[in-house]
């Protein structure tokens, strides 16, 4: 962590809007989708050594646990089942303080490559 990253001082959950509210010991508080914490998770699973992968259809994941990782982290478990790579606090000071430019980012690769936030349709099968 750089001395010019601030530190977390407050994480709330807002389930109901798929809203994590972060506020850091600067003073600035952020509002971040789990969507965005989503796809851009900085699990070795998404991160790829550097060539990260396009996450697709998680529009409405939503964080089921939050868990603190000593003084400079925190562990989120997705309700798709994603729970790998720690957000440090550098990692989410950086996706709140840009998430507009990094979502734009997003949306462009998504359309490059034809891609869906949609989440994907839950199907029951009968067989008979």
């Amino acid at each position: 962590m750089t001395q010019s990253t601030p530190t977390v001082s407050g994480i709330k959950l807002k389930r109901q809007s798929k809203l994590l509210e972060v506020t850091f010991d600067n003073g600035q508080t952020y509002n971040i989708s789990c969507e965005m914490l989503r796809v851009f998770s900085p699990s070795a699973e998404v991160q790829r050594h550097g060539n990260p992968i396009l996450v697709t259809h998680k529009k409405a994941v939503n964080i089921k646990a939050l868990e603190p990782v000593g003084h400079y982290a925190v562990k989120i478990t997705f309700d798709d089942g994603h729970d790998t790579g720690l957000y440090s606090w550098q990692v989410l000071y950086n996706l709140c303080s840009n998430q507009a430019e990094l979502w734009q980012q997003y949306l462009a690769r998504l359309r490059a490559e034809k891609g869906s936030r949609e989440p994907l349709i839950d199907m029951n099968i009968k067989y008979s």
